[in-house]
């Protein structure tokens, strides 16, 4: 076959591994693993990332007693691990591959040290032509510390080991007008990054066993495309869906988010996933918006900034957000936000974060 890329991450949903009753679904499971294997010696690097723990625990064991929902996922989350994992290595087995497990959290990410760490760990597994298995450690996450869903998880892998293309598979065929059950409900085959509108028509309903929905991944898709990866949402239930999207011969009906020309650096990229460790704020006009949205590579100066939401240090990550709250972008300090006025009366002010210490939310010109 001729692929369409040579690296590429793949996303396998809970719904796509489960069958209604929580159990694993072994023959689509040994489906994925044959058409993986089969990239895999057409010459494309695969880094899969796969829900399944969760809802494969789920029919091992039932607390014995009342517990709490966090701790409900970690007994099977726990369970649930050995048997994913079990089954994946033995299906990869008889196709002559290796595969290897990488459980994580979010907190691993929290430091640039870390996240280098977890990119040397998937590349070293990569070189030995091993297939790396991503996974959220839901055995030891808590609520406030947990991704999204292994939408976002995947989303992160895909930009940090510098995938070609990252593909989510679902139990639907992509993003719909409305909901796919709906009358009227239509495919969107192609979205551009800069278009919002059928966000609001996206069904934010979540599937039975992942935490997430399509909403997540319309935004995760978008954000992904806007590092310069192509996005592509499609239903993993329909037999050879990896082969036949990647072949430059076949055609597969399924949603295709077209990525921006222009690649975030390594430490951008980093920068962009880390919202969630983000310990200060400011707020900024207009103008440096515009500023920092124009062509130009532009750094944030204090005199854009409208007021200081909470304080940092230098060093720290801190949003930037509009005079709404809605998120502009995330940078690293250059100094303490105690010094931000002091710079705003200089003639030649330094830079609150500097342009390549900047990551922005809107990227359509390519300006990150």
């Amino acid at each position: 076959m001729q692929s369409r890329y040579k690296k590429i991450t793949v996303k396998i949903g809970s719904n796509v591994l489960a069958k209604p009753d929580g159990t694993l679904n072994v023959s689509r499971m040994a489906h994925l693993v044959d058409q993986i294997a089969f990239l895999h010696k057409n010459g494309v690097e695969v880094v899969l990332v796969s829900s399944g723990a969760v809802a494969a625990g789920r029919a091992v064991l039932q607390p014995a007693k009342k517990t709490d929902a966090v701790s409900q996922r970690q007994l099977w989350a726990a369970l649930g691990q050995v048997k994913l994992i079990s089954r994946y290595s033995d299906f990869f087995h008889e196709d002559g591959l290796v595969c290897a497990q990488v459980l994580t959290t979010k907190e691993n990410f929290s430091s640039r040290g870390h996240y280098l760490n977890m990119k040397n760990c998937i590349t070293t597994l990569l070189e030995n032509k091993v297939i790396p298995i991503v996974n959220e450690n839901d055995t030891i996450s808590v609520t406030e510390l947990m991704f999204t869903d292994n939408d976002e998880l995947s989303g992160l892998i895909a930009s940090m080991v510098d995938s070609e293309a990252l593909i989510i598979l679902s139990n639907v065929d992509g993003v719909f007008s409305a909901h796919p059950d709906s009358e009227d409900a239509e495919l969107i085959e192609r979205i551009e990054i800069q278009e919002k509108e059928p966000e609001n028509a996206i069904s934010s309903e979540q599937s039975n066993f992942g935490r997430g929905g399509m909403l997540t991944k319309f935004r995760i898709a978008k954000k992904v495309a806007g590092d310069g990866i192509g996005v592509h949402v499609a239903n993993g239930t329909r037999e050879n869906v990896l082969i036949n999207m990647l072949d430059t011969q076949k055609e597969l009906k399924h949603t295709f988010f077209v990525p921006n020309e222009k690649s975030s650096s390594g430490v951008k990229k980093w920068i962009g996933y880390s919202d969630g460790f983000a310990k200060g704020q400011v707020t900024v006009n207009q103008g440096a918006i515009d500023a920092l949205n124009s062509e130009k590579a532009v750094s944030l100066l204090p005199v854009g900034i409208v007021s200081i939401d909470s304080g940092f240090k230098k060093g720290d990550l801190i949003k930037i957000v509009d005079e709404s709250g809605e998120i502009v972008g995330i940078g690293k300090a250059s100094y303490n936000s105690d010094k931000i006025e002091h710079e705003k009366q200089s003639d030649k002010q330094k830079p609150v974060v500097h342009y390549d210490y900047l990551y922005l939310e809107n990227r359509l010109n390519g300006s990150s």
